[in-house]
């Protein structure tokens, strides 16, 4: 996935491209207010209208009570037992001394 540049960043990179274009010789011109930089068209732009109807929703009041549902029933199951674990046993001699391990399940 492509990493998405901060606003620091995009700061940091259009100062920079300034400070070339000045170095190199460029100027920057006072620009008139209300001036654009869109091509002047004999057709202005269309306007957005909010005035269209609304979109039909779907209603998921049953999806989320289905969701609430599985929910309560999942902190109601009885936790399951774990097999118990084999572990390691010393086993001795009759000297009392250690003679090897084994594993013995309990």
């Amino acid at each position: 996935m492509k990493p998405v540049k901060t606003k620091a960043q995009i700061r940091d990179e259009i100062d920079s491209q300034i400070a070339a274009y000045l170095t190199q010789g460029g100027e920057v011109l006072a620009v008139p207010r209300g001036t654009s930089g869109r091509e002047p068209t004999s057709h202005p732009p269309l306007p957005i209208s909010f005035d269209r109807d609304q979109q039909h929703r779907t209603l998921v009041t049953e999806v989320i009570s289905a969701i609430e549902e599985r929910r309560q029933h999942k902190g109601q199951h009885k936790p399951l037992r774990r097999a118990p674990k084999p572990r390691k046993k010393l086993i001795y001699d009759d000297f009392g001394q250690p003679l090897r391990w084994q594993w013995v399940e309990e």
